[in-house]
């Protein structure tokens, strides 16, 4: 088997990276680097979603976005637990030391949109759940079996928005493609394998998402159809999340996400 690779090793990393590789010990660093991916992915959608409460187009849709995104915090506490010190991972990195995929971070723009993201994410994350149940390592396959459950309501209801908004005014079916189209251009990015991720499906700990991306295309393709709605074409992939090239919109979300706790490090609740 080839060396492991040469990603934010506990030893002797400087500049970005350096923060994780303390938080890392001597955890394995591709193993550290997997964990961060998953469960960066649920705190920053779930600090997005967060965004919505009070601001819902109804009530009933308020308090159910206030859930959605109170169980991605739930994942995030558990996946960034395992990892290290799990509020220092979520309150105290910086921009470049996260590793979440860049679909999660987009703004919400309207409703529409904010279901179009869910949709395209929580698909792929119910797909990469199902299998992660047979994951080598224990704590992530009785992480997978407990989430999957909670993300399967997620899926559906993404979908079901999806098909709503597609197949209703003119005004619904314009903004829901419009944030169809927006968000097209990031899912590449999460069927990309990279020389970190190569090393955790070999050894059994996460799977090869490009095994499942023809059914990934094609579930997103029947939730379309039956929302009346083209499926946008393909653009330019934008990549790089997962190695902490980020978009703008993620350092803004950070600065309110972690105000508190840098600004009292020490305080006690």
């Amino acid at each position: 088997m080839a060396s492991l690779p040469p990603i934010d090793s506990p030893k002797g990393v400087t500049g970005a990276g350096a923060f994780n590789a303390r938080v890392a010990g001597d955890k394995d660093p591709a193993h550290f680097d997997y964990l961060l991916r998953i469960g960066d992915d649920a705190l920053v959608l779930g600090q997005r979603l967060s965004e919505w409460c009070g601001h819902g187009p109804a009530l009933e849709v308020d308090i159910s976005l206030a859930n959605l995104a109170l169980d991605l915090v739930g994942q995030a506490t558990l996946l960034l637990n395992e990892a290290g010190d799990g509020d220092k991972l979520a309150f105290h990195r910086d921009v470049l030391d996260f590793k979440n995929c860049l679909l999660v971070e987009q703004p919400n723009g309207d409703f529409a949109q904010t279901m179009a993201r869910h949709l395209l994410y929580t698909t792929w994350q119910h797909m990469l759940l199902q299998r992660l149940t047979q994951s080598s390592d224990k704590f992530l396959s009785e992480f997978a079996h407990k989430a999957v459950k909670e993300v399967a309501y997620h899926r559906e209801l993404a979908a079901e928005w999806t098909v709503r908004l597609g197949d209703g005014t003119d005004e619904s079916t314009r903004r829901m493609a419009e944030g169809l189209e927006w968000c097209w251009r990031f899912v590449p990015e999460l069927f990309e394998v990279d020389e970190t991720l190569q090393w955790v499906i070999d050894l059994g700990i996460a799977p090869d998402a490009r095994e499942f991306e023809a059914e990934y295309r094609s579930a997103i393709g029947a939730v379309l159809t039956e929302a009346q709605l083209e499926q946008p074409a393909d653009q330019r992939p934008i990549l790089g999340g997962r190695r902490g090239h980020h978009s703008e919109h993620l350092g803004h979300l950070l600065a309110v996400m972690q105000f508190l706790p840098r600004t009292y490090p020490d305080a006690t609740w």
